[in-house]
């Protein structure tokens, strides 16, 4: 039987801790749990460490992000010989025989991210944001490739960590599965999705985003097109720096999220990545 660990960032994580671990401790195929836990403010630390003394927990001193934090977990795993790193967001939980199916499918060759179906958090439709990767035709097979899938449930093997290599660090907080699926295709790996495998994402109750929040998305978003491995430089430069200035011109009067500063600040945000993104791209090629 292969060898996997289940890895969680944790922030504040009491409101999900014992139905997330509960879940992964009940699932049918075994794995080891991994928590890296974010400096949290709450009762996260003393929480794992009275009830789950078989996990095995971090504890960051500060919060390294998303992608930095579950690094440490994938070095983790290869030093310790694991065969797949399974990651799961805090606020959510899988179903018994979840990794069971993603670990027995036959997915075939050159697979580099395989991930369940992700319900929301009522078990009774599909995660608003997951939707939008499924139609009617692909439901009714047993697995189906797609562009990307975000990263509340991804399981990866170790051997596609050392081709591929972990999350960028100029990505800190959303924005990391985005590049990472980039440098997957680079690669000529597929992401594929297990129909059989079920997991449930508590986010259907967010409030709407704020203004900043937008606009902290959209810098993310461009950012993700200019570091995209697989766009020539001119190509990244007209989608990550080009087109919010675009969108600055083209901005529509009555949509209070949208400004022209605002885009432009964007646009040069993006720009002021120069270096990082450069070294990134370097990096995956």
């Amino acid at each position: 039987m292969k060898k996997v660990l289940s890895i969680i960032v944790s922030y504040n994580f009491e409101p999900w801790l014992t139905k997330c671990l509960d879940s992964l401790l009940q699932s049918t195929y075994p794995a080891d749990i991994f928590v890296v836990d974010n400096a949290s403010s709450d009762h996260t630390v003393a929480q794992i460490n009275e009830n789950y003394p078989q996990v095995i927990l971090h504890e960051s001193g500060t919060n390294l992000g998303f992608g930095r934090a579950n690094n440490i977990g994938f070095d983790y795993a290869i030093a310790n010989e694991y065969d797949a790193v399974f990651l799961v967001n805090q606020d959510a939980w899988v179903h018994p025989v979840c990794l069971q199916h993603l670990m027995q499918e036959d997915y075939g060759s050159n697979v580099g991210i395989i991930s369940p179906m992700h319900y929301d958090g009522t078990g009774l439709q599909l995660d608003e944001g997951f939707a939008g990767y499924v139609n009617q035709e692909q439901a009714h097979l047993d697995h189906f490739a797609v562009p990307f899938v975000n990263a509340a449930f991804w399981l990866i093997p170790v051997s596609v960590l050392k081709e591929v290599g972990q999350f960028s660090p100029i990505f800190y907080h959303y924005g990391e599965d985005s590049d990472y699926a980039n440098r997957i295709q680079h690669h000529g790996l597929k992401i594929m999705v297990n129909t059989k495998a079920i997991a449930y994402h508590d986010r259907q109750t967010r409030k709407a985003i704020s203004s900043a929040q937008f606009f902290k998305r959209e810098f993310i978003y461009f950012l993700t097109e200019y570091a995209n491995v697989n766009h020539s430089f001119p190509k990244a430069f007209g989608y990550g720096v080009l087109a919010p200035i675009k969108k600055a011109f083209q901005r529509p009067a009555t949509t209070p999220h949208h400004g022209f500063a605002s885009y432009l600040s964007v646009a040069f945000q993006v720009f002021a990545k120069t270096a990082a993104v450069i070294q990134t791209r370097k990096r995956n090629n």
